[in-house]
């Protein structure tokens, strides 16, 4: 059977084990995909912790992640675009970590042949909620972008969307990740004490819009100081803050569409993203507790244990 990685309760990261699961049959308009690689992101550990009980429904033993890549095996009735062989990357929330799973054919799109398997696996959640939110700030040529949290997931793909959007992207990050920040492009900038000054002299033309994807008080007092207008403020960390000060909370609705360009992006090398490390799913609690700590530069993947 195969196994997939799951918790039987809300907990810390120890509470993330393997699980035996039904071979899946797919469905009308689905495939069977064997996975390759799927990425781990901060939503997986929210869902894990309970932090998102109320929004998402959870069933136990439920399985954890929403992004992979992998090898289609089977197609169902009314599945059309794809055959068995295919090397895909797609979406599929709560289902994707697991070696088999049936998803639709309109969540995956063709895995170019430039891409890893675990770049590929890591792509969707992170890249498709940084394209949004940038869409939903109205960042275009000319924008200068503050994108807290840089380094990691959503950041590093951010500050390198918005120079695909004809803008520059300032980058706040710890000083070990300043030269990372430089090699894709965009200005670093520290946190800490005289950190909105530090900004300014960045930008002496002003900040146009900024993403929070760091979710402390300093991103978003440093933010709503230096960017006028509250509608090109956004958060994908502090929902809260959202609620309270106005600010955009962007709706992730994800596409296969917006999924295949992000990928063409990085197949001709424009777009650069980067797997600090790739552990087996039977190591899933370490890359949850890693994440948690903060500090990973991009992203962890989750592979099937060998």
């Amino acid at each position: 059977m195969p196994k997939a990685v799951a918790i039987h309760q809300f907990g810390g990261p120890d509470v993330l084990g393997l699980v035996d699961v039904p071979e899946p049959v797919p469905g009308p308009g689905q495939v069977t995909v064997r996975v390759r690689a799927a990425g781990v992101n901060g939503f997986d550990c929210r869902v894990r912790s309970g932090g998102m009980r109320g929004r998402y429904p959870v069933e136990f033993p439920q399985i954890i992640g929403n992004e992979f890549a992998g090898v289609v095996e089977r197609t169902g009735p009314e599945a059309t675009g794809f055959a068995p062989g295919d090397e895909v990357l797609g979406f599929a929330v709560l289902q994707s970590g697991t070696e088999l799973l049936a998803v639709g054919a309109d969540q995956i799109t063709v895995k170019p042949p430039e891409l890893s398997w675990e770049v590929a696996g890591s792509l969707s959640a992170v890249g498709q909620t940084a394209d949004i939110a940038l869409a939903e700030l109205r960042v275009g040529p000319g924008d200068t972008v503050l994108v807290h949290a840089a380094a990691g997931g959503v950041g590093s793909l951010a500050v390198q969307l918005v120079r695909e959007r004809g803008g520059t992207a300032i980058g706040s990050a710890g000083e070990h990740n300043h030269d990372y920040l430089r090699s894709l492009g965009a200005l670093p900038v520290a946190y800490g004490p005289g950190f909105a000054d530090r900004v300014r002299a960045l930008a002496p033309n002003g900040v146009d819009a900024a993403l929070d994807c760091h979710g402390g008080p300093e991103a978003l007092a440093v933010s709503l100081e230096l960017v006028a207008d509250r509608a090109r403020i956004a958060t994908v960390a502090n929902f809260r803050a959202a609620a309270q000060e106005g600010i955009v909370m962007p709706r992730v609705v994800r596409s296969a569409e917006r999924l295949a360009a992000l990928a063409a992006l990085c197949a001709e090398g424009r777009l650069r993203p980067h797997v600090e490390a790739v552990l087996p799913f039977a190591k899933a609690a370490e890359a949850h507790h890693r994440l948690e700590q903060g500090h990973v530069r991009g992203k962890l993947v989750l592979v099937p244990d060998l």
